[in-house]
Formats: structure tokens, C-alpha cells, sequence
């Protein structure tokens, strides 16, 4: 399935804000409109489309390494990374990944390598980030508001 990424300003809810996850999704993702609510500066916003809908949302994390010690001051970090309810199970998540690459090397031209923290307990998450290209480092994030996470890590440069 091709995918396309785009940058959203914070004036952009109106296009993202029809995206839905099940509620037993919510812990691990929150929903687009608790990212727009929290104003982060060091967060940009994206979408995930596939030809003209939007059908995913996700935020990088310019200041990552502030948060979690495993990533350099360079790099950056994946989070709220979400698939519409309506849209999960076609490969749009590992889609999406794979095409993180590209796109983030595009708009974060100094930015050598992508991480993320996933719950232990979605493996739904985990299957898609692999096919999508993550690196699963072996090593766990046990801070994670739903409990332990497991590191992942996407070159893009």
C-alpha cells in the first residue's frame, strides 16, 4: 500500500481530528486530540495518507534525548504514532515505517536515527514497526505509563 507523510502546523486538527483508535488502544497511543492539546515545542506533528485520506497520525520528537538517555542530542524520537481504527490490518503502520526514512531525512536532514519506546504487551505494535523496518534493541524502557517498553531504533540517515 503506498502511503504518503506530510508535516501538519498546530492550526491542522480539523484534518487529523477524525482519527479513532479502540479504546484499549488509547494507553498506548493517546488520541490526536491530546497531542494537539499538549502545545510540546520540541514536538511536530504529521500525517499518514493514502491517496487523498488521511488515515494516520504521528508526532517526532525533536527533543527526545532529554527524555530518554539511550538517544544522542542528534537524534529523534517516534511518538502517538497511530493507525485509524477503520484503517488497521493493512499494512498502512509498516507502510508508514518504512517510508520514515526518506521522509524524516527530508525534514530532519540532521538527524541520524529514529527511536521509539512500544508496550510490551501490543504486539500488534511491534510486528508493524519490524515490518516496517525497527530494530528491536534487545533492551526495555520500564517507565512506560502502561508499563515496560521495549526500544526500538530506525537508522534515517
Amino acid at each position: 500500500m503506498n502511503v504518503t507523510l506530510c508535516p501538519l502546523t498546530s492550526n491542522d486538527l480539523p484534518r487529523v481530528a477524525h482519527l479513532r483508535v479502540a479504546p484499549d488502544q488509547i494507553r498506548f497511543s493517546g488520541t490526536v486530540h491530546e497531542a494537539f492539546a499538549a502545545a510540546e515545542p520540541r514536538v511536530d506533528f504529521h500525517a499518514i495518507a493514502v491517496a487523498t485520506d488521511t488515515v494516520g497520525f504521528f508526532k517526532i520528537d525533536r527533543g527526545y534525548h532529554k527524555n530518554y538517555a539511550f538517544a544522542g542530542p542528534s537524534d529523534v524520537g517516534l511518538r502517538a504514532f497511530l493507525i485509524d481504527l477503520h484503517h488497521q490490518g493493512k499494512g498502512l503502520g509498516a507502510a508508514a515505517c518504512s517510508a520514515l526514512p526518506a521522509y524524516l531525512n527530508a525534514h530532519y536532514p540532521n538527524a541520524k536515527m529514529l527511536w521509539l519506546t512500544v508496550n510490551m504487551i501490543n504486539p500488534a505494535a511491534i510486528r508493524s514497526y519490524i515490518k516496517g523496518g525497527f530494530t528491536d534493541t534487545g533492551d526495555t524502557w520500564p517507565h512506560g505509563d502502561a508499563g515496560p517498553q521495549r526500544i526500538m531504533q530506525l537508522s534515517i540517515c
